[in-house]
């Protein structure tokens, strides 16, 4: 949901690693680190206003990763999370030049954290945003088991903005899915080093406290937060989020 009164993104392509991979960028102020923000099964547009709130404190950017994002998809990588992570890890080597704020939202958490633990020096905070899959979500039943009540809360304006994406992706969205289902989070967070914050939306069953609570204890300046909403709050609260993002900024 767009906040009026903020400078517009633009896209941008760069080379990297053989391939183009297109992002979104705003704003940029000196002496703040870059915002570099992960998105969930690959689907920009619900991430716009929390790309655009970080743009008025520091350069912001949103990768189109697995490549969704455009008219004719563009895969850049395989849509799964350790080649996902790879390729944000080479963008940041290309693009961002110095250690950025890092945050992923769903499965683009799940992309982050390993970027954070394979590439610490890529990234001076890393903030996960509704991580994905606790472990009794990994499995079809217990996905469906979680899905209603967490969808009952989120904003039917979410599918506008969201399902282009997906209809793009085809089969692709598919194997992402699956592929970040096979993952395991808890794994990943006990080689990250950097500070961490966590924020889960209050009636998010796909991110349930516990498991939440226990991410960031394996973190070793981990913390955690809830916030109003479901699973995608930051599509009704981007203002929220990018200063919550701001804030973690600020404890690097």
């Amino acid at each position: 949901m767009r906040t009026a009164g903020r400078e517009r993104s633009t896209a941008r392509w760069d080379q990297v690693a053989g391939h183009w991979v297109r992002s979104l960028q705003t704003g940029g102020r000196p002496g703040a680190p870059p915002v570099v923000l992960v998105p969930g099964l690959g689907a920009l547009g619900y991430l716009i206003d929390t790309l655009e709130g970080c743009g008025a404190w520091s350069h912001s950017f949103l990768l189109d990763v697995p490549g969704f994002g455009h008219r004719r998809p563009r895969a850049v990588c395989p849509p799964r999370i350790p080649a996902l992570a790879e390729t944000v890890s080479a963008w940041l080597a290309a693009v961002a030049r110095e250690p950025v704020v890092l945050a992923g939202h769903s499965t683009g958490a799940q992309v982050a954290c390993r970027v954070a633990a394979d590439h610490p020096e890529t990234v001076c905070s890393l903030v996960l945003m509704g991580p994905t899959f606790a472990p009794g979500a990994r499995r079809v039943t217990g996905l469906l088991r979680a899905l209603p009540g967490t969808l009952a809360h989120e904003s039917p304006g979410e599918i506008r903005v969201t399902a282009p994406y997906y209809l793009r992706a085809g089969r692709e969205l598919h194997r992402y899915l699956r592929a970040a289902l096979q993952d395991v989070p808890e794994r990943v967070m006990d080689r990250v080093t950097c500070p961490t914050l966590i924020l889960r939306g209050e009636h998010d069953a796909l991110s349930p406290e516990p498991w939440v609570s226990e991410l960031a204890a394996r973190a070793p300046r981990g913390r955690w937060a809830t916030v109003p909403g479901a699973h995608n709050f930051p599509y009704q609260r981007g203002g929220l989020t990018a200063a919550l993002i701001a804030e973690a900024a600020r404890r690097r």
